[in-house]
């Protein structure tokens, strides 16, 4: 089982979204609360929160994680136990809380949204939270005898390495094609139910590409290198001239608008089209004269 947590603001619109029923969402753990919607818990919440008005970032969400297959046999008590005993571990127990189990996908998930201000109008030191609430879910996980974090994090690789083949295999398709902007590569790809999304900064600079698909979001360079941006962008550049290309280029057209390259995407780009040129060079013997 993994946990993830931090600190959040937006109390109601976070419990509004654990109580989603599209997501086929149900209550498994109430603690020192009483409402029966989200807007009543979320006052609630708030009635003890304004003890402590420094405290922006007021409730602790997390996310609880077991296995796909743990995650079958799990019932709503079993999930109520599992709220309640990492909420332990984290010394959070005595805290308002209010955890959701998710069934909407074949990984059963549970949401736990928990006061960080105390009912003394402390507020609970999140310092490592994201670490702290890995632990705790892994201490659960051994004291339930479910498949601990190692576990999962050796099943998702799992998952994510066909995933990421499956996607590897339609850039090649495409790619076979000769798609001659990175606009139509994007529209190939799409069609193909991948989306290609562009990472574009505030001063209108590519830095490269993020890729969805079936739910699943990476880094372009994550699903492979041969997808990172300084290799793909040379590519589908020399798909437009019988010509090598020799410098990376300063604007290209994504998504129907000119954008310039940030410069470390440039600076890799120049390093790609160097490799090329000397292996060009030892390819045909071609030597430099001294």
């Amino acid at each position: 089982m993994i946990g993830k947590g931090h600190a959040i603001a937006s109390t109601r619109a976070s419990i509004d979204y654990g109580w989603n029923q599209e997501k086929e969402a149900a209550i498994v753990l109430k603690e020192h609360v009483a409402g029966d919607t989200p807007a009543e818990i979320a006052e609630e919440f708030k009635i003890i929160q304004s003890q402590n008005e420094r405290c922006i970032r007021n409730t602790l969400s997390f996310i609880l994680s077991p296995t796909i297959e743990d995650g079958k046999d799990l019932s709503k008590k079993n999930l109520e136990e599992i709220a309640k005993r990492f909420l332990k571990e984290m010394n959070l127990q005595n805290n308002q809380s209010i955890a959701f189990v998710h069934r909407d996908k074949a990984h059963t998930h549970v949401h736990v949204y928990t006061n960080r201000i105390g009912f003394d109008g402390k507020a609970y030191n999140d310092s490592f939270i994201g670490k702290r609430s890995q632990v705790a879910a892994d201490n659960v996980a051994k004291e339930l005898g479910l498949t601990r974090v190692r576990e999962v994090q050796k099943e998702k690789l799992h998952e994510l390495k066909g995933l990421r083949q499956g996607i590897k295999n339609i850039n090649d398709r495409v790619l076979q094609t000769r798609p001659k902007s990175i606009d139509e590569y994007i529209s190939k790809m799409k069609a193909l139910k991948v989306d290609v999304i562009p990472t574009i900064n505030k001063a209108n600079q590519l830095q490269g590409f993020r890729i969805a698909y079936k739910g699943v979001s990476l880094k372009a360079s994550e699903v492979d290198r041969s997808m990172s941006g300084n290799r793909l962008i040379p590519q589908i550049s020399q798909n437009r001239s019988y010509t090598r290309l020799m410098e990376a280029p300063k604007n290209i057209m994504v998504l129907n608008k000119s954008v310039q390259l940030s410069s470390n995407l440039s600076t890799k780009i120049a390093k790609e089209l160097i490799k090329g040129i000397v292996k060009t060079v030892r390819d045909t013997g071609i030597g430099y004269g001294y």
